[in-house]
């Protein structure tokens, strides 16, 4: 597995969750396969966080290529990203 920064990992999770980007797409740009981000959810998230990720995406078309329509020719929406503050932006005490 590549090293990878936090920021990497923070990004691989969200692309993981997300519906519509494959794991072909998370192998393309981290060079992570769908085994690798598995062992990388299940390592960064809790027990009960994983399994439910893991009913999410289990034989979900959108997340494999393979099972996708031909149709569908880009790894992401161009309006899925966040700007980088408001991923990072954390919550202020009161």
């Amino acid at each position: 597995m590549p090293t990878l920064t936090e920021e990497d990992i923070s990004r691989i999770i969200e692309m993981a969750w997300e519906d519509r980007t494959p794991f072909e797409a998370i192998k393309v740009t981290f060079g992570l396969s769908e085994a690798d981000v598995i062992v990388l959810m299940r390592s960064h998230m809790k027990h009960s966080s994983f399994k439910m990720w893991r009913e999410r995406v289990s034989g979900r078309a959108t997340k494999h290529k393979a099972l996708c329509s031909a149709e569908v020719t880009r790894a992401y929406c161009a309006t899925q990203y966040k700007p980088a503050q408001t991923r990072s932006r954390r919550a202020k005490p009161r």
